[in-house]
């Protein structure tokens, strides 16, 4: 394999002002230990030689850059939907498809027995290329330029990403969270009706111990209270924290 890597940089979307810490980046512990750069080379050179500790920084980088897009993506989404929203994208399983899609299989550094073992195709190792290479790219261009590239690989999962991914009772956790503080059961009530019978809307208030919370939105009665639970759950989180940091 050369190791002139434009066409990688190519495929990724960034260009390496220090091209070796991509070239490690793509470097499998394997191959540091059967090809080390001298015959006495000391344990700290053959750890620098290969791309753990990139992964280690890497799966770092990608959390907070997915986090951050699902965030701008989801708006008014509660941190616990978001994680189990990011869990769906941030793992070994969805980042080695995305390694095999941007052709890193081609470019991995592997020892003479990790690669015919088919290490080339095994979906840990890929997954640990994806993050070592993130991880490079901030380190190399800083925070802005891994944003825009790891925004750019995610963009069409992004789009077609909707809420039916994660479990979404909101009107269950709100009975248990108001149920927990020995309330009563919240109440629905309808506030308005829109729109023709083809296209209606609906409004509907959510109740906590006889006080209005939060106002749901929604093309069906189910959807808004939904809707609704939603919104009460995220006003009372806040409040919760006040109270805590009052």
């Amino acid at each position: 394999m050369t190791e002139d890597l434009s066409e990688l940089e190519q495929q990724i979307g960034y260009k390496f002002k220090d091209p070796p810490l991509l070239l490690r980046a793509l470097t499998h512990r394997s191959f540091a230990f059967e090809k080390p750069t001298r015959p006495d080379a000391p344990k700290k050179d053959l750890i620098r030689g290969h791309y753990e500790r990139l992964e280690f920084l890497g799966d770092a980088v990608v959390d907070l850059v997915i986090g951050h897009l699902l965030m701008q993506r989801f708006p008014d989404v509660l941190e616990g939907d978001l994680s189990k929203l990011r869990a769906r994208l941030v793992n070994i399983k969805q980042l080695s498809r995305l390694a095999k899609n941007l052709g890193l299989d081609r470019w991995v550094r592997l020892g003479k027995g990790e690669d015919a073992t088919g290490g080339r195709n095994k979906a840990s190792i890929l997954s640990d290329i994806y993050e070592a290479i993130c991880a490079a790219v901030y380190l190399d261009g800083g925070f802005e330029s891994v944003f825009s590239m790891i925004s750019g690989h995610f963009s069409d999962i992004l789009a077609d990403m909707d809420l039916s991914l994660v479990e979404q009772d909101y009107k269950t956790k709100l009975q248990e969270l108001i149920q927990a503080q020995n309330k009563r059961t919240p109440k629905y009530r309808m506030v308005a009706e829109h729109g023709p019978d083809h296209a209606k809307s609906f409004e509907i208030e959510v109740l906590v111990a006889h006080s209005p919370v939060a106002i749901g939105l929604g093309s069906s009665k189910k959807e808004a209270e939904q809707d609704a639970a939603r919104k009460a759950l995220a006003i009372l989180a806040n409040l919760d924290k006040i109270n805590k940091n009052g």
